[in-house]
């Protein structure tokens, strides 16, 4: 039997939430589970799964109709519990996407751009004073980070601080931090003639904790690497990766 990731404890836990979210309690689903995991553990195609875990097909029909219904998504935002957003850092990471990734046979958005290392996607990610995720967003390579920012800010709680780097230097980024009640903790660009006498270098240290998130999530191979043909497989996977850090906690 393939190595398994869900302990007793993790599926008591988890089991609830996808009940509750309409997800039909078959006798196999701990056994889908555990095999969706598996396949963002490793990467591979959906046709390589393990035999052990059942038909390679059924698992991802049910983890396309999921993906396809939010429901991977609402899991997630079900695990995010209690988090500790007296603090909350942002940060965008580069996704290589494989030469395999695109071209879906549909209209629905890919989220693969052109950047500098080639077909690439970027997860822009906001983790608490903890460094586990509480909220997350998909585009193309070719996204800078003060693009998306706004939309990621909005996804936020309004707490005391939001720590982010040089890529979210910009005015209309701070007014709409201040505006959300949090005061913006980001260093000024090199060439700004504001300078950055009044950053916050104590509290800018910390901003590893979204770094660090990234380290813990990029060991799965699904993430590290972009398979998916579908944006929204892809961040069903991410959501799954981020679920499943919180659910120890």
């Amino acid at each position: 039997m393939p190595r398994q990731m869900l302990t007793d404890k993790h599926w008591s836990k988890l089991r609830p939430i996808l009940l509750q979210l309409g997800i039909y309690d078959k006798i196999d689903l701990r056994t889908t589970v555990e095999d969706i995991l598996y396949r963002m553990r490793n990467g591979c195609q959906w046709r390589d799964l393990p035999e052990a875990f059942g038909p390679w097909n059924t698992v991802y029909k049910r983890f396309n109709a999921w993906s396809a219904a939010g429901k991977l998504m609402a899991a997630f935002r079900a695990l995010v519990d209690d988090p500790d957003v007296e603090w909350l850092f942002s940060y965008g990471a580069y996704v290589k996407a494989h030469q395999d990734s695109t071209g879906a046979a549909t209209e629905e958005a890919e989220a693969v751009g052109k950047s500098r290392a080639g077909n690439t996607s970027k997860i822009h990610l906001a983790v608490d004073a903890y460094g586990l995720s509480n909220a997350f967003r998909i585009t193309g390579g070719e996204v800078h980070d003060s693009t998306e920012a706004q939309a990621l800010i909005d996804d936020l709680p309004t707490r005391e601080a939001l720590i982010a780097d040089k890529g979210y230097d910009s005015e209309r980024i701070r007014e709409q931090v201040e505006a959300k009640g949090m005061r913006p903790v980001i260093p000024r660009k090199r060439n700004s003639k504001k300078g950055n006498y009044s950053l916050d270098r104590e509290l800018y240290r910390y901003q590893h904790l979204v770094e660090n998130a990234f380290a813990r999530l990029k060991p799965y191979r699904a993430i590290a690497m972009w398979y998916d043909k579908l944006k929204r497989n892809y961040k069903s996977m991410v959501a799954l990766a981020c679920g499943f850090l919180w659910l120890p906690m």
